[in-house]
């Protein structure tokens, strides 16, 4: 249907952060609220992650992209068992018992000493967002199919929305992080513990038991169907492609700072420039690109920003800038992948739903991520021994830059579109 019939009659549709929020129905607005408490816990420890591996444990760069790898891989890769259960067993339980192991997953990380102290930490912490992501996830594209169903807006809107909130989060956790870094990096991690110490208080008593209008799926076969469906398949690696460069804003970024600045103090404030970016402009990009782009060619020009994100850095690295002059390209790179992070990540969510079986959208959400985080983790693990080999510094953002592009191409195409419809690819 045209944009324009799925509004009422009569009520304007909100473009800004709070008049689209408080259009929500009360469900939607708890899950936005999740997300940017997630996001505040999380974002205060992983920025802070890759320094503490390689100075206060001492591994070596191969061994830190792994480490870095292993928890996006436990994250990403594990959400298609944490989507499978929330269609299973519903959110409430999955979300709960997620909360649980996030805080016990960042109370032993603030404690480990030693590799193999640090390995099952990390594991853990990343599991424990394998089963509450992918339930927030499928259950926010859920609701906002049922919105757009109802002629309240398109999916992409409250999708838009759900991103604004996590960088919010994004936003608020490092700055948290970084002041707390003044202390110790224990005292980083017992802080992000405690976060989820109240989000698991909040939800324990606001999350509904039933989620109206969900049922649960207790058939079996689901996973063989995903893994024929090759247009899902193609949307899950451009999917990980994009999160193999967001990974880079905790593996190569941190190290071109730590060059160019002679510390890493810099990342809270880069960290803060793509949050704001997000706040403030994820809400009318979204609108525009649903107008003029669809999710494939939203999809497309976001990869090909992000592409350009590397290939300044790695235009400028042989220059050898240090100080401000040096930082300005890892600035340029933040903000295109920021601006190829807000094209990317709302049409990729809107577009699950079209691809999944009916009363498996937690599995499909779920299996988004898991594929995605096999790309990510032998995409770190490969970036890092780039960055051990030494070869020119540049060859490792040469490498990542050429990666979008090739993406970009195995996207589905669109269906054919409907006689007076609009077409939404």
């Amino acid at each position: 249907m045209p944009e324009q019939a799925t509004r009422p009659r009569g009520r304007a549709h909100p473009s800004h952060f709070l008049g689209t929020f408080t259009s929500l129905s009360p469900l939607l607005r708890l899950l936005v609220l999740t997300q940017l408490a997630f996001n505040i816990g999380f974002f205060a420890v992983l920025p802070f992650l890759a320094g503490h591996l390689g100075t206060a444990i001492g591994m070596a760069g191969w061994l830190v992209g792994l480490v870095l790898g292993l928890r996006t891989f436990s994250q990403q890769g594990l959400f298609v068992v944490g989507g499978a259960l929330a269609d299973r067993y519903g959110v409430r339980p999955v979300v709960l018992a997620g909360c649980v192991l996030r805080i016990a997953g960042f109370g032993w990380l603030g404690y480990a000493r030693t590799t193999w102290q640090v390995v099952p930490a990390v594991l853990l912490t990343g599991f424990a967002a394998a089963l509450f992501s992918p339930a927030v996830e499928s259950e926010v594209a859920r609701q906002a199919v049922r919105r757009e169903e109802a002629g309240e807006g398109p999916r992409t809107h409250v999708l838009a929305l759900f991103t604004v909130a996590g960088q919010a989060g994004a936003f608020i956790g490092p700055l948290v992080g970084a002041l707390l870094l003044a202390v110790d990096f224990r005292a980083v991690c017992l802080t992000g513990a405690g976060v989820f110490v109240l989000v698991l208080a909040g939800h324990a008593w606001l999350l509904p038991r039933h989620v109206p209008g969900r049922t649960r799926t207790r058939r079996r076969g689901g996973l063989r169907r995903l893994v024929r469906t090759r247009g899902f398949l193609a949307l899950c690696c451009a999917y990980g492609v994009y999160l193999l460069a967001y990974n880079q804003l905790y593996q190569l970024m941190p190290v071109e700072v730590e060059r160019a600045a002679g510390s890493q103090a810099p990342l809270a404030w880069l960290f803060a420039l793509s949050s704001l970016l997000v706040v403030t402009a994820q809400l009318p990009l979204t609108r525009w690109a649903g107008d003029r782009l669809g999710l494939r060619r939203s999809m497309v020009a976001g990869l090909l920003l992000v592409s350009a994100g590397f290939a300044v850095v790695a235009a400028a690295r042989p220059a050898g800038w240090t100080g401000t002059v040096g930082l300005l390209p890892v600035a340029g790179y933040v903000v295109l992948l920021t601006l190829g992070q807000m094209l990317i990540a709302p049409a990729a969510r809107a577009w699950v739903p079209d691809l999944a079986e009916d009363g498996r959208l937690g599995l499909y959400t779920g299996a988004l991520s898991s594929v995605s985080g096999l790309v990510v983790l032998v995409g770190s693990a490969a970036t890092g021994s780039l960055l051990d080999t030494g070869l020119p510094p540049a060859v490792p953002w040469l490498v990542l830059a050429a990666i979008p592009p090739a993406a970009a191409a195995l996207l589905p195409r669109p269906p054919m579109a409907r006689a007076g419809a609009k077409p939404r690819f």
